[in-house]
């Protein structure tokens, strides 16, 4: 009997993720995400997954892409043609959040902030409600987001890598088709996520 992995692997798209029309309608919402953060998203994709429609959206061959735990199924990459590359060099890394991340990610320098990392985290599940508070540009008071099957050590380790802000990495939490932007000027209180 094959073991079952805590976490999806082999997520493969659907034909409709390479259209045009969709991957312009899922950077809207992912610019929505960024925008909005603590704004659940969803990605309208035939696949069971949308992260790759994500991927097909934001990545492309002039991208590196890190997916250290194979989370998608290998003719996906010769679809999005970027190069691979590891977590520590690359623009885009692909984890999932079960697994407590082991590498520095690219911060970007004060001349070029933008050169940080995007780190895409698959989570179990996100929904709203009591969990994780968000706090910071694009959120009116304060917001809360329950996000399940993310280590915690994710969440003090973003603190570390966001703190000499401009320079940081931003995440994007993607669950089923679900998607949450948290760029790296929201700050985050994690009191009474579990």
């Amino acid at each position: 009997m094959l073991e079952r992995l805590p976490f999806p692997t082999n997520i493969r798209s659907a034909r409709t993720d390479w259209l045009p029309a969709a991957q312009q309608a899922a950077f809207r919402q992912i610019m929505k995400g960024f925008a909005y953060p603590g704004r659940l998203g969803r990605l309208d994709t035939e696949a069971e997954h949308a992260l790759p429609l994500l991927l097909a959206t934001l990545v492309d061959r002039s991208n590196r892409l890190a997916d250290p735990r194979q989370l998608l199924a290998a003719d996906e990459y010769r679809r999005l043609g970027s190069r691979a590359s590891s977590p520590e060099s690359a623009q885009f890394v692909v984890l999932p959040g079960i697994c407590p991340p082991d590498f520095q990610p690219m911060l970007g320098s004060l001349e070029n902030p933008e050169q940080g990392a995007t780190l895409i985290v698959v989570a179990e599940r996100l929904a709203a409600g009591a969990g994780l508070r968000l706090s910071g540009p694009g959120i009116d008071g304060a917001a809360s987001v329950a996000v399940q099957g993310i280590d915690p050590l994710w969440w003090q380790k973003r603190e570390q890598w966001n703190a000499g802000f401009p320079l940081g990495v931003d995440m994007i939490v993607v669950a089923g088709r679900q998607v949450l932007g948290l760029p790296r000027t929201v700050r985050i209180d994690t009191k009474g996520d579990n």
